[in-house]
């Protein structure tokens, strides 16, 4: 463990724009949820009608879980947004998690260190506490932020703790999946698909209702922070399921770390075909970025089909509650309620696939640093074609990552509705409309990659910004100019959409983009 302290600091300055962001982002929506719903649910009728129709409905119950206690504000909070922040959370922890692990060692960076006075553990065990103790950093705001508001302290801190275990148990698990295999990419890929798992079995289970296998719900960390019951039974005892998931699995890791060489994993690294298949500059993009294009293409597919599936619900739920009605009927009744709920989902949708461009366009820059970049360009192949080449699948693949989620939007709702022909045409129109602002994040990542190489990482830290100022710049009522710096802000809403500034944004991206390109041609290949 010797050299750990001075890792974790070195983690810590790395990420010194991350981390804050991550923990603004979920404490930030913690307290706009708290407050919203506090206007929305200010009386005991109006909750107890949401209570009824949450439980009732299985869309609602795929989605968000039941309700445990409608009868207090904390409650609610707990039932709206206590699934997607331990998501968020989950996501945060494999990120880092793998960042100073398996990449470091993908980079060769581990290898130097090693050789120095750092014990082996010290690098797994310098990620595990970063992420590990911004969970925990992250759950006690969330509870200090809703005690601020009046609510029980119990309950907070069970719901605050609830979410920093999800951070716990994949930052265990994202330190096994980095033990695995010697890449990167395919250790977040192997944490990612665990979490979809997990997901899919604390819907499943919920969806069930009581006559179904709700038992389900004990083989998924997210279903652990359903069964604490914040603000109803705060069953604190469940959160030492997870506590011994975490143990258990960085345990194992440690173990594992002491038994295999620096830069290798446990999976054999899988041989390419035995016949060539790559003759082009796109062939090989392709075989680079299609798990990421099609693993990316379903989960949105599946997320629009679960939005989707929830849609026609908030419109009964505007019927049921006479007060949320009220408010509503201000702004066009329920029709316009789900007009704003699509504009909602398909901006957070636009959101989520502006990660996947940053990610393509920086999958460049990776392949740089392992000089696999230069005995390439030292053939007759342009600088021009190799940055194109994998430029296109971060243009081009936000489309089709963009038109999934849109299917699956419009393919559910439009069967409920028995409109399939036009809600369909409507609903994948709306998703395709965020595509311009995520060029525009594309754009900014492929500019640092041709200019600033090193300062490629704040690609990550433009999303993040990007995704708070979006989601939060209202509900914190930030100034327009601060809310104008998110190009998602410029986006038309659903479904009054016109083409004149999704045209201004296209024009700014393809700026950006040709400021990389011209960039990357004159600067030297570095490490």
């Amino acid at each position: 463990m010797i050299g750990t302290r001075h890792l974790v600091r070195l983690a810590l300055r790395r990420d010194r724009i991350l981390l804050p962001v991550w923990v603004l982002f979920l404490v930030g929506v913690t307290y706009s949820t708290t407050t919203a719903l506090e206007e929305l649910y200010g009386t005991t009728e109006s909750r107890a009608l949401l209570g009824v129709t949450a439980n009732a409905n299985s869309a609602f119950l795929a989605m968000l879980g039941p309700l445990h206690d409608w009868s207090s504000l904390g409650g609610l909070v707990v039932w709206r947004w206590g699934v997607f922040s331990g998501l968020f959370i989950a996501i945060m922890a494999m990120l880092v998690v793998t960042r100073h692990t398996r990449a470091e060692e993908e980079a060769g960076r581990t290898e130097l260190i090693s050789a120095t006075v750092v014990g082996r553990h010290a690098p797994l065990a310098a990620a595990v506490i970063v992420a590990g103790g911004t969970s925990l950093l992250i759950g006690v705001l969330q509870a200090l932020v809703l005690m601020g508001k009046d609510l029980d302290a119990s309950g907070a801190f069970a719901f605050g703790l609830s979410t920093a275990s999800v951070g716990l148990v994949f930052t265990g698990v994202s330190a096994f999946t980095a033990q695995l295999s010697e890449n990167s990419r395919v250790s977040n890929a192997i944490a990612g698909g665990f979490l979809g798992v997990t997901y899919l079995l604390r819907a499943a289970g919920d969806a069930a209702g009581e006559s179904g296998p709700q038992w389900l719900t004990w083989f998924s960390p997210i279903g652990w922070t359903e069964h604490v019951r914040s603000f109803a039974d705060n069953r604190f005892w469940v959160l030492l399921l997870p506590l011994a998931a975490f143990v258990l699995s960085v345990g194992v890791s440690a173990y594992i770390v002491t038994r295999r060489d620096v830069g290798l994993g446990l999976l054999a690294a899988r041989l390419g075909p035995p016949h060539g298949t790559i003759g082009s500059l796109f062939g090989l993009a392709w075989r680079l970025q299609k798990g990421s294009l099609i693993g990316w293409s379903i989960a949105l597919f599946a997320v629009g089909v679960i939005y989707g599936s929830v849609a026609q619900a908030v419109g009964q739920m505007v019927q049921d509650n006479p007060t949320l009605g009220q408010i509503v009927s201000k702004i066009g009744g329920a029709e316009a309620m789900v007009d704003a709920f699509f504009a909602t989902v398909t901006q957070l949708l636009g959101l989520i696939t502006s990660i996947y461009l940053v990610q393509a366009v920086l999958r460049l820059r990776s392949e740089e640093t392992s000089f696999r970049a230069e005995p390439l360009l030292a053939t007759p192949v342009s600088r021009w074609g190799w940055v194109a080449s994998h430029a296109v699948f971060a243009l081009a693949g936000g489309a089709v990552v963009l038109a999934a989620s849109g299917l699956g939007l419009g393919l559910v709702y439009g069967l409920q509705t028995d409109d399939l022909g036009t809600v369909g045409p409507q609903m994948l129109g709306a998703a395709l409309a965020q595509l311009p602002a995520a060029w525009v994040i594309a754009g900014v990542a492929l500019l640092l990659f041709g200019l600033f190489p090193q300062l490629t990482g704040v690609s990550w830290a433009v999303v993040s910004v990007s995704l708070v100022i979006t989601l939060l710049g209202p509900a914190l009522q930030l100034d327009q100019w601060m809310l104008d710096v998110s190009p998602f802000t410029h986006v038309p809403k659903y479904p009054d959409i016109t083409f004149g500034p999704l045209a201004w944004l296209t024009v700014v991206a393809v700026v950006l983009l040709a400021a990389g390109f011209a960039g990357f041609r004159r600067r030297d290949l570095t490490t």
